[in-house]
């Protein structure tokens, strides 16, 4: 088999088997029982139709299981493309004490904005450079990278940042100074640091704008960001983010005709094949 084919394969693996997972949980062991919802909920039965709490219902068995599904992804397209890939792997060194504290002087002048000053802008080249002319008294640390892969052929070792396509402030600091610190640890523990959002909403990377991570770097041109496809095709050679979004299309279309019609129990409507991830 092919490394594409074993890629798609993967990728399918893990979809069906937490879609199955989440199917057999809303139709065998919690399913929505109508007179239940009735008896503990009469005035939202009263003023609500039961369709709309039955989504609810589903969403919530939903939501759960596939928390993970990004890491759980790359993790297998990883294993395929490069032999191993560890989630919430812990990378230990040392940092020089004034490297550690560039990095926080960097975070806290993109954080507050001193009053009468312009405000900063993220750039991670510049950041970087800075952080790694401090040095000082070797300092133990140690980072948790959501993904770490080392590509043994190339003895290069990669760490990521993987986040949801819409991530908070708060999250999005929280990456960049573990990234900073992977990066400024000597002897070097890393050869790549990258914040990745598996998917863009918003289609190409020049059009990506939710403010939130804009915050801490700069998007459309940092480096040391991946979205969509470059994280993907990276992880797991060019043409894995067409795969990735094929067999997710097709698996939809199959779990999107049982939920109609075996969990909502109506007929799907004419467009339910339409294929919203592109």
């Amino acid at each position: 088999m092919s490394k594409k084919k074993r890629v798609a394969e993967a990728i399918k693996n893990v979809v069906s088997t937490m879609m199955d997972r989440v199917m057999n949980n809303v139709l065998i062991k919690d399913p929505f029982i109508k007179e239940a919802h009735h008896s503990a909920k009469p005035l939202y039965a009263a003023l609500v139709p039961d369709e709309i709490f039955k989504g609810s219902h589903f969403e919530r068995r939903f939501v759960t299981p596939f928390g993970g599904v990004w890491e759980k992804l790359a993790q297998v397209v990883a294993i395929e493309a490069h032999g191993n890939c560890t989630l919430g792997h812990n990378v230990n060194g040392t940092i020089g004490s004034e490297s550690l504290r560039r990095i926080q002087e960097v975070l806290n002048r993109l954080e507050h904005n001193p009053k009468g000053e312009l405000k900063v802008k993220p750039n991670w080249k510049e950041e970087l450079d800075y952080i790694l002319k401090g040095g000082g008294k070797p300092i133990p640390v140690s980072v948790t990278c959501d993904i770490f892969i080392h590509d043994e052929e190339t003895n290069t070792k990669y760490a990521f940042e993987i986040k949801a396509p819409l991530p908070n402030s708060d999250q999005t600091k929280v990456s960049k100074e573990k990234m900073l610190k992977l990066l400024a640890m000597n002897p070097k523990q890393v050869d790549y640091a990258y914040y990745a959002l598996a998917y863009n909403p918003y289609g190409k990377k020049k059009d990506y704008k939710w403010t939130f991570p804009m915050r801490w770097f700069n998007m459309h041109e940092d480096e040391s960001v991946l979205i969509g496809n470059e994280f993907w095709d990276l992880i797991g050679g060019e043409g894995t983010y067409k795969t990735f979004i094929s067999e997710v299309n097709k698996l939809g279309k199959e779990y999107r005709e049982r939920i109609y019609k075996e969990f909502l129990e109506i007929e799907p409507p004419q467009n339910f094949n339409d294929s919203p991830l592109k």
